[in-house]
């Protein structure tokens, strides 16, 4: 694999794993600063390779892939990192939140055992700062949230640099 491929990519899902440390912008990072962030890496790519040839879907795809892939892998890291700097996170604030909210659909046996899990895992990471569970469990929804974010994006950057070619 071409490393001038790979860097695109690393950048921008770098800097889009940055901003999603940021507490306000946290909450829009899936829909806006990943798919933002595989458009900015199919940019760059274009500018950096210096062709007036379209991009062709495929390549859109694995932009956004790869792109996506290493927003998770960052983000997932700084998320961790933060989390056992301050042995809090929001997972451990919200809890009590969410055990209301799970206590009024009167889920008797599932609310037991699940609660029992969710609170582990808080104590966990407000003990030692790590809760093996969290880790999976942030890794695998960012796996899959990023990804699939991250490929819109690269087929709305594939239009929107076509289009900019073209005129």
């Amino acid at each position: 694999m071409n490393q001038k491929k790979l860097l695109p990519p690393l950048v921008c899902g770098f800097g889009a794993a940055v901003l999603t440390t940021v507490p306000g912008i946290k909450n829009i990072a899936c829909c806006l600063i990943v798919p933002l962030a595989a458009v900015l890496s199919l940019y760059l790519d274009h500018k950096i390779n210096r062709t007036d040839l379209p991009i062709n879907a495929k390549s859109a795809i694995w932009f956004g892939i790869i792109t996506g892939l290493f927003a998770t892998l960052f983000s997932t890291f700084f998320d961790l990192l933060m989390t056992y700097i301050v042995h809090s996170n929001d997972f451990v604030q919200a809890l009590p939140q969410t055990e209301m909210i799970i206590r009024h659909y009167k889920l008797n046996a599932i609310l037991d055992q699940t609660m029992t899990l969710l609170k582990q895992m808080s104590y966990d990471i407000t003990t030692y700062g790590f809760s093996t569970f969290y880790a999976f469990g942030i890794l695998f929804s960012n796996l899959v949230i990023n990804t699939i974010f991250g490929l819109l994006g690269g087929l709305l950057g594939m239009t929107f640099i076509n289009k900019r070619t073209q005129i």
